[in-house]
Protein backbone atom coordinates (compact mmCIF):
# COMPACT_ATOMS: atom_id res chain seq x y z
CA UNK A 1 0.00 0.00 0.00
CA UNK A 2 1.37 3.39 -1.05
CA UNK A 3 2.40 5.70 2.21
CA UNK A 4 0.13 8.31 1.02
CA UNK A 5 -2.96 5.45 1.08
CA UNK A 6 -1.55 4.48 4.70
CA UNK A 7 -2.25 8.04 5.81
CA UNK A 8 -5.57 7.73 5.11
CA UNK A 9 -5.84 5.33 7.71
CA UNK A 10 -7.22 5.68 11.35
CA UNK A 11 -5.00 5.44 14.14
CA UNK A 12 -6.31 2.37 15.80
CA UNK A 13 -6.19 2.97 20.02
CA UNK A 14 -7.33 -0.17 21.92
CA UNK A 15 -9.10 0.19 25.09
CA UNK A 16 -11.57 3.07 26.12
CA UNK A 17 -10.40 3.81 29.36
CA UNK A 18 -8.84 7.16 30.83
CA UNK A 19 -6.16 7.07 28.75
CA UNK A 20 -7.40 5.61 25.18
CA UNK A 21 -10.18 7.82 25.45
CA UNK A 22 -7.81 11.12 25.83
CA UNK A 23 -5.69 9.72 22.75
CA UNK A 24 -9.02 9.71 20.69
CA UNK A 25 -9.63 13.15 21.91
CA UNK A 26 -6.29 14.38 21.34
CA UNK A 27 -6.25 12.79 17.39
CA UNK A 28 -9.13 14.61 16.69
CA UNK A 29 -7.77 18.12 18.04
CA UNK A 30 -5.04 16.99 15.63
CA UNK A 31 -7.56 16.73 12.70
CA UNK A 32 -6.95 12.82 12.87
CA UNK A 33 -9.49 9.66 12.39
CA UNK A 34 -9.58 7.61 15.69
CA UNK A 35 -11.08 4.29 16.10
CA UNK A 36 -11.24 2.90 19.33
CA UNK A 37 -11.80 -1.00 20.15
CA UNK A 38 -12.96 -1.63 23.93
CA UNK A 39 -13.15 -5.13 24.70
CA UNK A 40 -15.57 -4.52 27.34
CA UNK A 41 -19.31 -3.34 26.62
CA UNK A 42 -19.23 0.22 27.87
CA UNK A 43 -16.40 3.24 28.35
CA UNK A 44 -13.95 2.33 31.30
CA UNK A 45 -15.00 -1.09 31.80
CA UNK A 46 -12.04 -1.83 33.85
CA UNK A 47 -13.09 1.54 36.06
CA UNK A 48 -16.36 -0.20 36.65
CA UNK A 49 -14.86 -2.49 38.22
CA UNK A 50 -13.42 -1.11 41.00
CA UNK A 51 -15.92 1.52 40.55
CA UNK A 52 -16.61 1.44 45.04
CA UNK A 53 -13.00 2.69 45.58
CA UNK A 54 -12.55 6.74 45.44
CA UNK A 55 -9.68 8.65 44.44
CA UNK A 56 -6.66 10.04 45.92
CA UNK A 57 -7.12 13.04 43.23
CA UNK A 58 -9.34 15.68 42.68
CA UNK A 59 -12.17 15.96 38.99
CA UNK A 60 -9.58 19.17 38.61
CA UNK A 61 -6.78 16.26 37.70
CA UNK A 62 -8.52 13.68 36.16
CA UNK A 63 -10.61 15.11 33.06
CA UNK A 64 -7.93 15.34 29.69
CA UNK A 65 -8.05 19.03 28.32
CA UNK A 66 -8.41 17.98 24.96
CA UNK A 67 -11.56 15.84 25.64
CA UNK A 68 -13.12 18.74 28.03
CA UNK A 69 -13.25 20.56 24.84
CA UNK A 70 -15.01 17.59 23.25
CA UNK A 71 -17.60 17.61 26.11
CA UNK A 72 -18.25 21.22 26.63
CA UNK A 73 -20.50 21.56 23.26
CA UNK A 74 -22.91 18.91 24.77
CA UNK A 75 -23.40 21.06 28.36
CA UNK A 76 -21.48 18.70 30.09
CA UNK A 77 -19.32 20.56 32.69
CA UNK A 78 -16.79 19.07 34.81
CA UNK A 79 -17.66 18.62 38.31
CA UNK A 80 -16.24 20.54 41.27
CA UNK A 81 -12.88 20.73 40.50
CA UNK A 82 -12.17 20.07 44.30
CA UNK A 83 -13.78 16.86 44.75
CA UNK A 84 -12.49 13.47 44.98
CA UNK A 85 -14.29 11.17 42.42
CA UNK A 86 -15.03 7.14 42.97
CA UNK A 87 -14.36 4.70 40.18
CA UNK A 88 -18.07 4.29 39.59
CA UNK A 89 -18.58 8.32 39.27
CA UNK A 90 -15.55 8.67 37.15
CA UNK A 91 -17.10 6.33 34.38
CA UNK A 92 -20.66 7.42 35.15
CA UNK A 93 -19.74 11.21 34.57
CA UNK A 94 -16.80 11.47 32.15
CA UNK A 95 -15.66 8.59 30.49
CA UNK A 96 -19.11 7.85 29.18
CA UNK A 97 -19.98 10.78 28.29
CA UNK A 98 -16.95 10.91 26.31
CA UNK A 99 -17.38 7.76 24.83
CA UNK A 100 -21.04 9.04 23.70
CA UNK A 101 -19.65 12.28 22.04
CA UNK A 102 -17.01 10.14 19.81
CA UNK A 103 -19.79 8.25 18.66
CA UNK A 104 -19.17 5.06 16.07
CA UNK A 105 -15.55 5.92 16.55
CA UNK A 106 -15.60 4.13 19.79
CA UNK A 107 -16.26 -0.02 18.80
CA UNK A 108 -17.51 -2.02 22.08
CA UNK A 109 -17.37 -5.45 22.46
CA UNK A 110 -14.31 -5.76 20.20
CA UNK A 111 -11.54 -7.36 21.45
CA UNK A 112 -8.16 -7.19 19.82
CA UNK A 113 -6.41 -10.50 19.46
CA UNK A 114 -3.43 -9.49 17.28
CA UNK A 115 -1.43 -6.88 15.88
CA UNK A 116 0.74 -6.77 12.88
CA UNK A 117 1.85 -5.36 9.81
CA UNK A 118 -0.22 -6.02 6.90
CA UNK A 119 1.47 -9.08 5.20
CA UNK A 120 4.19 -9.08 7.28
CA UNK A 121 5.33 -11.09 10.29
CA UNK A 122 7.48 -9.41 13.21
CA UNK A 123 10.80 -11.63 10.93
CA UNK A 124 10.00 -9.77 7.31
CA UNK A 125 12.21 -6.89 6.68
CA UNK A 126 11.31 -6.22 2.78
CA UNK A 127 8.97 -2.92 2.97
CA UNK A 128 7.61 -3.24 6.26
CA UNK A 129 7.78 0.17 7.51
CA UNK A 130 5.33 1.43 4.09
CA UNK A 131 2.61 -1.17 5.28
CA UNK A 132 -0.20 -0.21 7.31
CA UNK A 133 -0.89 -1.96 10.68
CA UNK A 134 -3.70 -5.12 11.06
CA UNK A 135 -5.12 -5.77 14.01
CA UNK A 136 -7.57 -8.96 14.20
CA UNK A 137 -10.54 -8.21 16.45
CA UNK A 138 -12.99 -10.83 17.72
CA UNK A 139 -16.67 -9.41 18.37
CA UNK A 140 -18.86 -10.29 20.99
CA UNK A 141 -20.93 -11.56 18.90
CA UNK A 142 -18.18 -14.21 17.35
CA UNK A 143 -17.44 -12.51 14.33
CA UNK A 144 -13.65 -11.84 13.41
CA UNK A 145 -12.72 -8.44 11.27
CA UNK A 146 -9.32 -6.94 9.91
CA UNK A 147 -9.31 -3.72 10.35
CA UNK A 148 -6.13 -1.62 8.90
CA UNK A 149 -4.99 1.39 11.13
CA UNK A 150 -1.57 4.19 10.12
CA UNK A 151 -0.23 3.86 13.73
CA UNK A 152 -1.92 1.83 17.13
CA UNK A 153 -2.08 3.16 20.69
CA UNK A 154 -2.25 0.34 22.78
CA UNK A 155 -3.83 1.90 26.05
CA UNK A 156 -5.43 -1.86 26.83
CA UNK A 157 -4.22 -1.43 30.53
CA UNK A 158 -2.78 -4.19 32.88
CA UNK A 159 -6.05 -4.72 34.92
CA UNK A 160 -6.72 -8.22 33.54
CA UNK A 161 -3.60 -10.11 34.11
CA UNK A 162 -2.98 -9.35 38.02
CA UNK A 163 0.07 -11.05 39.69
CA UNK A 164 -0.29 -14.51 41.15
CA UNK A 165 0.21 -15.27 45.02
CA UNK A 166 3.87 -17.48 44.52
CA UNK A 167 6.49 -15.27 45.27
CA UNK A 168 8.54 -16.41 42.16
CA UNK A 169 6.10 -14.66 40.17
CA UNK A 170 4.25 -17.51 39.35
CA UNK A 171 1.11 -19.10 40.32
CA UNK A 172 1.45 -20.87 43.57
CA UNK A 173 1.44 -24.94 43.45
CA UNK A 174 -2.43 -25.70 44.06
CA UNK A 175 -3.46 -21.65 42.94
CA UNK A 176 -5.88 -22.06 40.23
CA UNK A 177 -7.17 -25.31 41.81
CA UNK A 178 -8.48 -22.84 44.74
CA UNK A 179 -9.67 -20.42 42.26
CA UNK A 180 -12.97 -20.29 44.05
CA UNK A 181 -11.66 -19.29 47.11
CA UNK A 182 -8.81 -16.59 45.21
CA UNK A 183 -9.58 -12.79 44.72
CA UNK A 184 -7.67 -10.68 42.74
CA UNK A 185 -9.13 -7.66 43.47
CA UNK A 186 -10.05 -5.47 46.68
CA UNK A 187 -13.92 -6.31 47.69
CA UNK A 188 -16.83 -4.27 47.78
CA UNK A 189 -18.02 -5.51 51.22
CA UNK A 190 -21.50 -3.11 50.90
CA UNK A 191 -22.79 -5.83 48.13
CA UNK A 192 -24.71 -8.25 50.41
CA UNK A 193 -23.06 -11.34 47.87
CA UNK A 194 -19.34 -10.33 48.56
CA UNK A 195 -20.01 -9.31 52.58
CA UNK A 196 -21.38 -12.89 52.84
CA UNK A 197 -18.09 -14.54 51.28
CA UNK A 198 -16.23 -12.68 54.23
CA UNK A 199 -18.66 -12.54 57.18
CA UNK A 200 -17.28 -14.65 59.81
CA UNK A 201 -14.18 -16.12 57.93
CA UNK A 202 -10.71 -16.30 58.02
CA UNK A 203 -9.38 -14.43 55.04
CA UNK A 204 -5.84 -14.14 53.89
CA UNK A 205 -4.71 -10.88 52.58
CA UNK A 206 -1.17 -10.98 50.69
CA UNK A 207 0.42 -7.93 49.36
CA UNK A 208 2.02 -5.01 50.79
CA UNK A 209 1.01 -2.04 48.67
CA UNK A 210 -2.24 0.29 49.20
CA UNK A 211 -4.68 -2.08 47.90
CA UNK A 212 -3.15 -4.73 51.07
CA UNK A 213 -3.99 -1.65 53.02
CA UNK A 214 -7.44 -0.92 51.96
CA UNK A 215 -8.48 -4.78 52.08
CA UNK A 216 -7.45 -4.62 55.27
CA UNK A 217 -9.15 -1.48 56.24
CA UNK A 218 -12.74 -3.30 55.00
CA UNK A 219 -12.10 -6.16 56.70
CA UNK A 220 -11.25 -4.86 59.97
CA UNK A 221 -14.53 -3.01 59.68
CA UNK A 222 -16.31 -6.10 58.97
CA UNK A 223 -14.73 -7.46 61.92
CA UNK A 224 -15.91 -4.96 64.01
CA UNK A 225 -19.56 -5.97 63.13
CA UNK A 226 -19.63 -9.52 62.76
CA UNK A 227 -17.97 -12.06 65.44
CA UNK A 228 -15.55 -14.64 63.59
CA UNK A 229 -14.29 -12.31 60.90
CA UNK A 230 -10.35 -11.93 60.89
CA UNK A 231 -7.45 -11.01 58.35
CA UNK A 232 -4.37 -12.84 57.88
CA UNK A 233 -1.73 -10.11 56.60
CA UNK A 234 0.40 -12.27 54.52
CA UNK A 235 4.03 -10.24 54.03
CA UNK A 236 6.97 -11.30 52.04
CA UNK A 237 9.39 -8.84 54.06
CA UNK A 238 9.37 -7.69 57.55
CA UNK A 239 7.60 -4.83 59.12
CA UNK A 240 9.38 -1.68 59.37
CA UNK A 241 9.04 1.81 60.07
CA UNK A 242 8.03 2.13 56.25
CA UNK A 243 5.69 -0.56 56.07
CA UNK A 244 1.91 1.35 56.88
CA UNK A 245 3.28 4.14 54.63
CA UNK A 246 4.11 7.78 55.24
CA UNK A 247 0.88 7.89 58.13
CA UNK A 248 0.52 11.37 59.82
CA UNK A 249 3.66 12.73 57.79
CA UNK A 250 2.45 11.54 53.86
CA UNK A 251 1.62 14.88 52.17
CA UNK A 252 -1.78 13.45 51.20
CA UNK A 253 -4.02 12.82 54.25
CA UNK A 254 -5.92 10.19 52.67
CA UNK A 255 -3.12 8.22 51.64
CA UNK A 256 -1.51 8.66 54.94
CA UNK A 257 -4.61 7.98 56.88
CA UNK A 258 -5.33 4.44 54.75
CA UNK A 259 -1.45 2.85 56.20
CA UNK A 260 -2.84 4.22 59.58
CA UNK A 261 -6.38 2.02 59.27
CA UNK A 262 -3.84 -0.72 58.06
CA UNK A 263 -2.22 -0.44 61.00
CA UNK A 264 -5.09 -0.14 63.62
CA UNK A 265 -6.66 -2.77 62.24
CA UNK A 266 -3.31 -5.38 63.17
CA UNK A 267 -3.10 -3.37 66.89
CA UNK A 268 -6.57 -3.89 67.51
CA UNK A 269 -6.15 -7.67 66.65
CA UNK A 270 -8.99 -7.42 63.32
CA UNK A 271 -5.88 -8.63 61.21
CA UNK A 272 -2.30 -10.61 62.69
CA UNK A 273 0.22 -9.71 60.38
CA UNK A 274 2.61 -13.04 59.07
CA UNK A 275 6.38 -11.90 57.84
CA UNK A 276 8.76 -13.06 55.79
CA UNK A 277 6.28 -15.54 54.33
CA UNK A 278 6.75 -16.13 50.53
CA UNK A 279 4.26 -18.35 48.95
CA UNK A 280 4.56 -21.42 47.66
CA UNK A 281 1.51 -23.59 47.57
CA UNK A 282 -1.92 -23.61 48.39
CA UNK A 283 -3.25 -26.87 49.44
CA UNK A 284 -6.91 -27.74 50.26
CA UNK A 285 -8.67 -29.04 52.76
CA UNK A 286 -12.19 -29.66 52.38
CA UNK A 287 -13.25 -26.05 52.28
CA UNK A 288 -10.63 -24.51 53.67
CA UNK A 289 -6.88 -23.57 52.55
CA UNK A 290 -3.57 -23.86 53.79
CA UNK A 291 -0.68 -21.65 52.46
CA UNK A 292 2.44 -23.02 52.84
CA UNK A 293 5.68 -20.92 52.42
CA UNK A 294 9.19 -21.95 50.80
CA UNK A 295 10.83 -22.49 53.83
CA UNK A 296 8.14 -25.32 55.05
CA UNK A 297 6.00 -23.00 57.28
CA UNK A 298 2.29 -23.80 57.38
CA UNK A 299 -0.48 -21.03 58.36
CA UNK A 300 -3.30 -22.35 60.13
CA UNK A 301 -6.62 -22.66 57.58
CA UNK A 302 -8.39 -19.70 55.96
CA UNK A 303 -11.51 -20.23 54.22
CA UNK A 304 -10.68 -17.05 51.84
CA UNK A 305 -7.56 -15.64 50.13
CA UNK A 306 -6.86 -12.07 48.55
CA UNK A 307 -3.77 -12.03 46.58
CA UNK A 308 -2.55 -8.13 45.67
CA UNK A 309 0.82 -8.35 44.51
CA UNK A 310 0.42 -5.89 41.52
CA UNK A 311 -0.51 -6.38 37.99
CA UNK A 312 1.62 -6.80 34.88
CA UNK A 313 1.39 -6.50 30.65
CA UNK A 314 -0.18 -8.63 28.57
CA UNK A 315 1.68 -8.71 25.72
CA UNK A 316 0.27 -11.37 23.63
CA UNK A 317 -1.38 -9.09 21.18
CA UNK A 318 2.23 -7.62 20.17
CA UNK A 319 3.80 -10.87 19.35
CA UNK A 320 4.24 -10.16 16.15
CA UNK A 321 5.01 -6.22 16.41
CA UNK A 322 8.98 -5.39 17.15
CA UNK A 323 9.25 -3.72 20.64
CA UNK A 324 11.54 -2.84 22.58
CA UNK A 325 11.20 -3.67 26.07
CA UNK A 326 13.11 -3.46 29.43
CA UNK A 327 13.68 -7.01 30.44
CA UNK A 328 12.66 -6.37 33.88
CA UNK A 329 9.83 -3.92 33.72
CA UNK A 330 8.84 -4.42 30.37
CA UNK A 331 8.39 -0.95 30.11
CA UNK A 332 9.51 0.54 26.86
CA UNK A 333 13.28 0.57 27.16
CA UNK A 334 13.70 4.45 27.19
CA UNK A 335 11.08 4.82 29.54
CA UNK A 336 12.07 2.02 32.14
CA UNK A 337 15.08 3.61 33.94
CA UNK A 338 12.69 6.76 34.50
CA UNK A 339 10.19 4.69 36.17
CA UNK A 340 12.20 1.98 37.82
CA UNK A 341 9.87 1.53 41.59
CA UNK A 342 13.07 0.96 43.28
CA UNK A 343 14.12 4.81 42.61
CA UNK A 344 11.02 6.22 41.92
CA UNK A 345 6.96 7.17 42.96
CA UNK A 346 4.39 8.93 41.43
CA UNK A 347 5.63 12.14 42.24
CA UNK A 348 9.53 12.15 40.84
CA UNK A 349 8.78 10.55 37.58
CA UNK A 350 9.20 13.59 34.55
CA UNK A 351 6.56 13.91 32.12
CA UNK A 352 7.63 12.10 28.75
CA UNK A 353 6.54 11.60 25.62
CA UNK A 354 6.78 9.85 22.27
CA UNK A 355 10.64 9.46 22.36
CA UNK A 356 10.28 7.30 25.91
CA UNK A 357 7.62 5.55 24.37
CA UNK A 358 8.69 4.55 20.46
CA UNK A 359 9.49 1.33 19.82
CA UNK A 360 12.37 -0.21 16.81
CA UNK A 361 8.25 -0.99 15.20
CA UNK A 362 7.66 2.53 14.14
CA UNK A 363 4.01 3.83 14.76
CA UNK A 364 3.27 1.45 17.61
CA UNK A 365 2.89 2.75 20.89
CA UNK A 366 2.19 1.49 24.77
CA UNK A 367 0.44 4.01 26.78
CA UNK A 368 -1.37 4.71 29.94
CA UNK A 369 -0.91 1.99 32.66
CA UNK A 370 0.38 -0.83 29.79
CA UNK A 371 3.57 1.67 28.59
CA UNK A 372 4.92 0.90 32.73
CA UNK A 373 4.95 -3.02 32.25
CA UNK A 374 4.98 -4.18 36.27
CA UNK A 375 5.90 -0.54 37.62
CA UNK A 376 2.95 0.59 39.94
CA UNK A 377 3.69 4.49 39.76
CA UNK A 378 1.25 5.37 36.48
CA UNK A 379 -0.02 8.76 36.86
CA UNK A 380 -3.30 9.79 35.01
CA UNK A 381 -1.93 12.96 33.92
CA UNK A 382 1.07 11.42 32.77
CA UNK A 383 -0.93 9.37 30.65
CA UNK A 384 -2.77 12.36 28.88
CA UNK A 385 0.96 13.87 28.42
CA UNK A 386 1.83 11.03 26.35
CA UNK A 387 -1.17 10.78 24.20
CA UNK A 388 -1.06 14.53 23.36
CA UNK A 389 2.53 14.20 22.58
CA UNK A 390 1.93 10.63 20.32
CA UNK A 391 -0.98 12.71 18.72
CA UNK A 392 1.06 15.80 17.90
CA UNK A 393 4.15 13.42 16.23
CA UNK A 394 1.59 11.01 14.70
CA UNK A 395 0.81 14.31 13.24
CA UNK A 396 4.18 15.31 12.21
CA UNK A 397 4.51 18.10 14.68
CA UNK A 398 7.88 17.15 16.22
CA UNK A 399 8.34 20.54 18.15
CA UNK A 400 5.19 20.00 19.87
CA UNK A 401 5.55 16.15 20.47
CA UNK A 402 8.49 17.19 21.86
CA UNK A 403 7.38 19.67 24.07
CA UNK A 404 6.73 19.16 27.49
CA UNK A 405 3.14 20.85 28.53
CA UNK A 406 2.60 19.06 31.95
CA UNK A 407 3.95 20.43 35.31
CA UNK A 408 3.39 17.32 37.95
CA UNK A 409 2.45 18.28 41.80
CA UNK A 410 4.96 17.34 44.05
CA UNK A 411 2.81 15.06 45.84
CA UNK A 412 1.82 13.27 43.14
CA UNK A 413 -0.10 10.10 44.49
CA UNK A 414 -0.18 6.31 43.38
CA UNK A 415 -3.43 5.07 43.73
CA UNK A 416 -7.06 5.69 45.22
CA UNK A 417 -8.12 6.56 48.51
CA UNK A 418 -9.69 3.40 49.25
CA UNK A 419 -12.50 4.94 51.32
CA UNK A 420 -15.85 4.95 49.45
CA UNK A 421 -17.67 5.75 52.45
CA UNK A 422 -15.51 8.72 53.08
CA UNK A 423 -14.96 11.35 50.65
CA UNK A 424 -13.83 14.13 52.62
CA UNK A 425 -10.93 11.78 53.72
CA UNK A 426 -9.30 12.30 50.56
CA UNK A 427 -9.43 16.24 50.93
CA UNK A 428 -6.34 18.26 51.02
CA UNK A 429 -4.52 21.39 50.87
CA UNK A 430 -1.64 19.79 49.35
CA UNK A 431 -2.94 19.29 45.68
CA UNK A 432 -2.41 15.24 44.12
CA UNK A 433 -2.07 13.37 40.54
CA UNK A 434 -4.19 10.45 40.18
CA UNK A 435 -2.65 7.25 39.31
CA UNK A 436 -4.33 5.56 36.56
CA UNK A 437 -6.21 2.69 38.47
CA UNK A 438 -7.51 2.73 42.21
CA UNK A 439 -5.81 1.72 45.32
CA UNK A 440 -6.85 -1.66 44.22
CA UNK A 441 -3.90 -1.30 41.26
CA UNK A 442 -1.53 -0.13 43.49
CA UNK A 443 -0.21 -3.58 44.91
CA UNK A 444 3.60 -2.72 44.29
CA UNK A 445 0.05 -1.41 41.53
CA UNK A 446 -2.26 -2.20 41.55
CA UNK A 447 -5.04 0.52 38.05
CA UNK A 448 -5.12 0.36 40.47
CA UNK A 449 -2.53 -0.50 43.24
CA UNK A 450 -5.54 -0.41 38.86
CA UNK A 451 -3.85 -2.20 36.91
CA UNK A 452 -5.64 0.30 35.28
CA UNK A 453 -7.97 4.50 36.93
CA UNK A 454 -6.90 6.56 38.88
Amino acid sequence: MPASATHELPVAVVGAGPVGLAAAARLIERGLVPIVLEAGPTAGAAVREWSHVRLFSPWGEVVDPAAEKLLAPTGWTRPEATAYPSGGEWAEQYLQPLADVLGDKVRFGATVTGVSRAGRDRIVDADRETQPFVLHIRHADGREERVLARAVIDASGTWGTPSPAGADGLPALGENAAAEHIAYRVPDLKDPAVRSRYTGRRTAVIGSGASAFTALAYLADLAKEEEGTHAVWILRRGITGSTYGGGEADQLPARGALGLRAKAAVEAGHASAVTGFRTQSVERDGDRLVLVAEDGRRLDHVDEVIVLTGFRPDLSLLSEVRLGLDERLQAPSALAPLIDPNVHSCGTVYPHGVNELSHPEQGIYLVGMKSYGRAPTFLAMTGYEQVRSIAAAIAGDQEAAERVELTLPDTGVCGGAGLYDDPEAAQSDEGGGCCAAPATLQIGLGVGSASGGC
